[in-house]
Formats: C-alpha cells, sequence, structure tokens
C-alpha cells in the first residue's frame, strides 16, 4: 500500500528511535521485548478499567484513493493520503484535565536528539498549552530503561536553543535536573500519571 502526504509526497515510515538499524528486543523481565507505545496502551488500559482517565492512541487520519478487490469478499487498499499531518500520539482526560503528549525514544546514553521531534507537534502542544491542556514528552532511553517526562517548558527552551544555533539534543543530564522520571513499578509499569502530578495546576 502507498500512503502520500497532502502535498503528494510519498510517505516513508520512519523509527521512532534515532536509529535506523533493526532493534533487538530485550527479552528480561523488565520489560519483556514490549515497545514503549506497547507499554503506554497496557497502562491507558489499566488506567481505563480503574476509572483513573481516559487516555488513547490518536488514530492516523488517512484518505483512501486507490483499492483492489483480489476476490468478492476481500479489499486490498494500494494506495492512500495523510489527509492532514499528524500531532502528538495521545491524548484524553485525567482528574478533569486534558492530557496531549507524545512518545519517544532513542538508544543513546547521553542525550535525546531533537530530530525526533517535529516542528508541528511543538506547535500543536503549544497550542493545546494555551487552551490550559498538559502537554509532555515521554521520553525512554532504550539502552539505559530509564523514562522521562518532559515537560514542554523544558522542550521549548531546548527547542529555542537549537533554532538558534545551539545544540540540536537534549543532554541525559537536562533530563536528570529538569524533567521528571517515572519510576517503575510492577503493574502497571509504566505509571506516567503519577509523574505528571507534577504538571498539574
Amino acid at each position: 500500500m502507498t500512503i502520500r502526504y497532502p502535498n503528494g509526497k510519498k510517505y516513508t515510515p520512519v523509527p521512532k528511535t534515532d536509529e535506523k538499524l533493526p532493534k533487538k528486543k530485550d527479552l528480561s523481565y523488565s520489560n519483556r521485548g514490549k515497545t514503549l507505545e506497547e507499554e503506554i496502551d497496557e497502562t491507558n488500559e489499566f488506567y481505563l478499567q480503574r476509572n483513573i482517565a481516559v487516555i488513547h492512541k490518536k488514530p492516523v487520519p488517512i484518505q483512501i484513493v486507490k483499492v483492489e478487490y483480489p476476490s468478492r469478499s476481500a479489499a486490498v487498499i494500494r494506495e492512500a493520503y495523510f489527509r492532514t499531518p499528524s500531532t502528538t500520539d495521545y491524548n484524553g482526560v485525567y482528574n478533569g484535565h486534558y492530557i496531549d503528549f507524545d512518545a519517544k525514544e532513542t538508544e543513546s546514553k547521553t542525550a535525546f536528539p531533537l530530530k525526533n521531534v517535529h516542528p508541528h507537534q511543538v506547535s500543536h502542544m503549544e497550542s493545546s498549552a494555551k487552551q490550559k491542556g498538559i502537554c509532555f514528552l515521554l521520553v525512554r532511553f532504550s539502552s539505559l530503561e530509564r523514562y522521562f517526562v518532559v515537560p514542554l517548558e523544558m522542550l521549548l527552551l531546548a527547542w529555542s536553543r537549537m533554532l538558534n544555533g545551539g545544540r540540536k539534543s537534549i543532554p541525559l543530564g537536562e533530563f536528570e535536573e529538569q524533567a521528571i522520571e517515572i519510576q517503575l513499578s510492577y503493574f502497571p509499569r509504566l505509571d506516567y500519571l503519577k509523574a505528571i502530578t507534577q504538571l498539574l495546576p
């Protein structure tokens, strides 16, 4: 299937990590090979079942333009376009607060590359924050098995620094000083809402 952006350019999937080589799954007991998205989805299901929060992954809006029917009972999508650029991965409501965030990960042990974040995602979070939404990045350092909630203010400072000719990544030291590290637990393993309580008004 071919998917294209609104401007007609062909879409080529880009890995969420800054590494282009296939990543070996960590089959240790700590995460049993789960991706960051799987961990977040399991956590969101935990929140939903216990009436803690309603947070879901956003569907990607596409327009189907070419479908083939190899048989009467089957249809195959051959070509489609993104209707609009995607914004962030997740949104929902927690204790009366609108939550909006994107999930990112890196194999680097020293810094998070800002190339993993797209300008339209930053703009979207800025707009949501103006409406009093709680916006952040959830970043996993895969090699270190460390997870951080990056407040929008921290991201904007690093983004502005990059646009003004500064470094194009956020060093781990800044994560340790300014971000909120998620303390992993048994169930849910990735209780990120506990970490973002510091961001609530």
